[in-house]
């Protein structure tokens, strides 16, 4: 019989970059909001690679959302307790 789900200890996988189709582990947080839709000091989060980070980056302050990019490894959530 196969289980297809992980073990209870197993590690957490790597996060991966959220460039559509990349599959890199990601090494940046993006720190981001709308604010049409989000108060200012919620912050949504897009994580990428080295390779994406610039990319995304752009995108998101074109549209005037970006806020921080912040290495992933020192990366605290504001909604971490």
């Amino acid at each position: 019989m196969s289980d297809d789900t992980a073990p209870d200890n197993a590690p957490e996988a790597a996060p991966i970059c959220s460039a559509k189709g990349c599959r890199t582990a990601a090494v940046w947080v993006l720190a981001w909001n709308n604010p049409k839709i989000h108060t200012p000091e919620r912050r949504k989060t897009w994580i990428a690679c080295e390779e994406h980070r610039e990319h995304l980056s752009n995108f998101l302050d074109l549209r005037g959302f970006l806020k921080d990019v912040v290495p992933l490894a020192e990366w605290e959530s504001p909604d971490a307790p």
